[in-house]
């Protein structure tokens, strides 16, 4: 992965972990293969794995722990009201951009 994909993916990553449990509830490995089916195959578990915890702490996320055929319980991941109303901010904010950056691209029309 280049370091511009990088570092344009620092700021948008959370928006994608949101959108994907906003479709399905899903546990962090589920979350991980999900994105790399995507085509973001280089991101590391242990990327996904921290910003779940960021994203638990600040309230986005509601978490259930469902038992586990191999060791220890699951956390489960779904999308909240909070969450829901910062995903759609962040898809609003998305929009702006992308449009933005399209005009630019055309020659700034």
């Amino acid at each position: 992965m280049s370091k511009q994909m990088t570092e344009m993916l620092k700021g948008t990553l959370e928006g994608i972990v949101l959108a994907i449990v906003s479709n399905r509830p899903a546990y962090g490995y589920e979350i991980t293969a999900r994105l790399r089916e995507q085509g973001f195959s280089d991101i590391a578990e242990g990327t996904i794995y921290a910003l779940l915890v960021r994203i638990e702490k600040r309230g986005l996320v509601d978490v259930e722990k469902v038992p586990s055929e191999k060791g220890p319980p699951r956390k489960v991941y779904s999308l909240n009201a909070q969450g829901q109303e910062y995903l759609e901010e962040f898809w609003g904010t998305w929009s702006f951009l992308t449009e933005r950056l399209e005009q630019l691209r055309e020659g700034g029309r």
